[in-house]
């Protein structure tokens, strides 16, 4: 079977599926946390648009009554999906900042973001 064929329709949740995966990458290979956060907000990008590719509808519209479509669902789009999406987005943004905060905290007191070296430190402050 042709590869095309099999991606035709498919391209947004392959796109994804990639998004995904660096993300997940970056979250658990990287061990500088600055790099971390950005595979985090990578990953947390590719779950909102995993959501919304997955709301979509070709064809359909706004969910506002409408004579000319009916009352056929079929016919409109789900609103809830877009509105948790705009929710997330929010807390990600949140988290984000909240994260870049700690960041620039635990960079002033240890010197560093590298999660091997700043593990170090910890041990060597620990002991003492």
């Amino acid at each position: 079977m042709d590869l095309t064929v099999v991606l035709t329709g498919r391209a947004p949740y392959a796109f994804t599926i990639v998004l995904l995966l660096i993300g997940l990458y970056g979250m658990m290979a990287k061990q500088n946390l600055m790099k971390k956060l950005f595979g985090m907000n990578i990953f947390q990008g590719a779950i909102i648009l995993f959501f919304i590719v997955h709301a979509y509808k070709t064809g359909a519209s706004v969910p506002v009554l409408d004579d000319a479509l009916g009352t056929d669902p079929t016919r409109y789009v789900n609103p809830i999906p877009h509105g948790l999406m705009l929710t997330a987005i929010v807390v990600s943004v949140a988290t984000t900042g909240v994260a870049l905060a700690l960041l620039i905290r635990i960079y002033r007191s240890y010197g560093t973001i590298d999660e091997v070296e700043l593990l170090e430190r910890l041990r060597k402050d620990e002991s003492r």
